[in-house]
Parts: C-alpha cells; sequence; structure tokens
C-alpha cells in the first residue's frame, strides 16, 4: 500500500509540473508576442527564442492544461 502512495504522489507532481509548463508556455507566449510587435531590434531577435520555447511548451503540455489544473478560467 505504501508503493501505491508514493507512485499516486509522484503521478501528482508530473501533473503539476506538466501544468506549469502549459502556464509558462502561454505567458511566453503572450510577452513574447508584445515584444516582437512593440520592442526594438534588440528585444524583436531575443523574442524569436522566447517563442519558439514557449511553443514547444505548447505542444508538450497542452493549451488548456494549466487553465484546467488552476481553474483560471471557469
Amino acid at each position: 500500500m505504501v508503493v501505491f502512495d508514493y507512485f499516486e504522489e509522484v503521478l501528482g507532481g508530473i501533473e503539476y509540473l506538466i501544468a506549469l509548463g502549459s502556464i509558462l508556455g502561454l505567458l511566453g507566449f503572450v510577452i513574447g508576442m508584445i515584444f516582437l510587435i512593440w520592442g526594438g531590434n534588440r528585444y524583436r531577435n531575443k523574442m524569436i527564442g522566447v517563442i519558439v520555447a514557449s511553443f514547444v511548451l505548447l505542444v508538450v503540455c497542452g493549451f488548456n492544461t494549466g487553465i484546467k489544473y488552476f481553474r483560471i478560467f471557469r
């Protein structure tokens, strides 16, 4: 019984990390787009990398996962 409780906690931790990655990907994508549109040349070059990394996080973790897990919009 103790082993199953341990794996439940590990599964809960993995679920939390996936939801956190989803939220960070969404925030990074939005902030990256804002700085890409209204930022200077120095920001534009850096924000392309942020947008790509955020897009990868959204693909891996899912778009709605963090929103549902943290109950941001009901």
